[in-house]
């Protein structure tokens, strides 16, 4: 069984080697000698269920600390220790840092431990809530998407590809709960489906669009943003939405949410792709928008389209779950069955096998394996 992870902050060696003594037995306990110390955890990818911290630390007392904790690991609960003369600064801490529960000293185990187990177990419920939430929304965007995508697969092209990227850049950029930016990219494509056909077939294709026709597309992120304001515990993908279409317009009150930024740069990147039909170029392109994006954004950007997966050739009936379409996929016809970035999924693959047999594919279908 693993023991719950608990970090201890304390400027006293001997202090920390106590609590270690005393905690071991039931918990996993780390230290760190001050509070630079344990940010340094943090920063080397070490995360905790709980964090138990002294008030009165010399350079970064505990509540500045577990203000840091709150914004760095916000999942992580936090534990004051604090003197009976600095209640003030303990009721402060509360505010500034959202801690769990704060502690007088000299703290008994008897009174350490029945309060460190009710910080685990407030830490199992908050992660628990949340990725029932992210598992539940997740997969209900994604099946939503898949459905309007055999609907409308024109309106859906390249759209599976960005949603894939615009969480491995909130990923890599170190954003919160990177798949509200994911669901804020699903959400937007959804929006498309009010498009008329022929400005989805000019987006589609690169093709310049009128005023009234950018007009049309500038309100998507709008009516995608008004659909959710009555959906609890979705605010930050909203606010993604909100300001994805000018991320940096509004100075003056607080930043927007960096997911807003990621979608912007996706959606100038799946333009730039449609204009030169190649992934580096388009690349290039946005990250010549150093007016738009910050330098770290341009990087992970390129990162996550820096390996291109291999195209290769395949009949319908060797397609498989998971492959990204890496061309339009049309019935003999000329109908269009699935738009170039789409992923396969099981009901799209049964569609196509369906046509195949009644009406005929253009082969060979070319695809790119991604995991």
């Amino acid at each position: 069984m693993t023991l719950p992870r608990v970090l201890c902050v304390d400027d006293e060696p001997n202090v920390l080697d106590g609590l270690q003594r005393v905690l071991r037995k039931k918990f996993d306990v780390a230290t760190a000698i001050g509070g630079e110390a344990a940010l340094s955890r943090l920063a080397a990818g070490e995360r905790f269920q709980v964090v138990v911290c002294d008030m009165r630390m010399p350079s970064m007392n505990g509540a500045t600390l577990l203000a840091r904790f709150h914004e760095k690991a916000p999942d992580t609960v936090r534990l004051l220790l604090t003197g009976y003369a600095e209640v003030e600064s303990a009721i402060a801490a509360v505010n500034q840092g959202q801690i769990f529960r704060f502690l007088t000293k000299p703290c008994p185990p008897e009174v350490l431990i029945p309060a460190i187990e009710a910080a685990v177990e407030q830490h199992r419920l908050i992660t628990a809530e949340r990725e029932l939430l992210e598992q539940t929304l997740v997969g209900s965007m994604r099946a939503l998407t898949e459905a309007l995508a055999l609907a409308r697969p024109e309106a859906f092209a390249g759209q599976a590809l960005q949603h894939d990227r615009a969480r491995k850049m909130a990923e890599r950029l170190g954003v919160p709960d990177a798949w509200h930016v994911e669901v804020a990219s699903m959400l937007s494509s959804v929006g498309y489906v009010i498009l008329p056909a022929e400005v989805v077939a000019k987006l589609h294709a690169g093709a310049s669009l009128d005023a009234a026709e950018l007009e049309m597309v500038k309100r998507l992120p709008d009516v995608a943003e008004r659909v959710l304001t009555h959906i609890p515990r979705l605010e930050t993908v909203r606010a993604v939405l909100k300001y994805q279409a000018a991320p940096n317009a509004e100075r003056r009150g607080p930043p927007p949410p960096i997911g807003a930024s990621i979608l912007s740069a996706l959606r100038e990147l799946a333009a730039a792709e449609a204009k030169h039909s190649d992934t580096h170029l388009a690349v290039e392109d946005v990250k010549a928008r150093t007016d738009r994006y910050d330098p770290e954004l341009l990087a992970a950007l390129a990162e996550v389209c820096e390996h291109a997966p291999e195209v290769q050739s395949f009949g319908v009936e060797d397609l498989q779950p998971g492959m990204v379409f890496a061309e339009d996929v049309k019935a003999i016809t000329g109908l269009l069955l699935v738009a170039r970035g789409q992923r396969a999924t099981p009901a799209l693959l049964e569609r196509l096998r369906n046509f195949q047999v009644r009406v005929g594919i253009l082969e060979p279908i070319l695809c790119e394996r991604h995991s």
